[in-house]
């Protein structure tokens, strides 16, 4: 079934949100950062980039993935730690003069935004756990099954003594 063009899609993946694609720009641009990092940083400064680079983007998709909103706020602020780690691996590169200033100015600004990004998202994610339920609620439309067709694909497949608990 396909949605008409003006209604909102109800479902993002974490690819669609603006903060991890920002995130992912500024995740390319580090990478590039420690390939020119000096040799002697190949194990140091360069491995910690890239650890650090990743851990952005991953918590930002980890956290997505979750569907309580409390717990998407704390790989949220993860993110935003990994990033703050990353600016201060600019602020390496300054002291130790790996890249010229100019650069490093571009992106430490570049990496603002990404805090302001992760900060805005943040807000959202807090004003949503205001609401009636701090739970992600997923409609079964959404998989294009109807609920009888999902009791049949989930809970047929089980022993019903073993289900008998969870209904509890």
């Amino acid at each position: 079934m396909k949605r008409p063009e003006n209604e909102k899609k109800r479902y993002q993946t974490f690819e669609d949100l603006e903060v991890y694609q920002v995130a992912r720009e500024f995740r390319r641009a580090m990478y590039r950062v420690a390939k020119q990092l000096p040799d002697e940083e190949k194990f140091g400064l360069c491995s910690q980039t890239r650890r650090a680079a990743v851990s952005l983007t991953n918590n930002i998709a980890e956290g997505h993935g979750r569907f309580h909103f409390l717990e998407q706020i704390k790989f949220m602020l993860q993110a935003r730690g990994s990033l703050e780690e990353l600016l201060d691996d600019l602020n390496v590169c300054i002291d130790e003069n790996y890249s010229p200033v100019e650069q490093i100015d571009k992106l430490k600004s570049d990496g603002w935004r990404v805090h302001r990004l992760i900060n805005g998202y943040i807000r959202f994610l807090r004003s949503r756990t205001a609401e009636k339920s701090s739970r992600i609620q997923e409609s079964p439309s959404d998989y294009g099954l109807s609920d009888e067709e999902l009791n049949d694909l989930f809970f047929n497949r089980f022993n019903p003594s073993s289900l008998q608990r969870f209904n509890q």
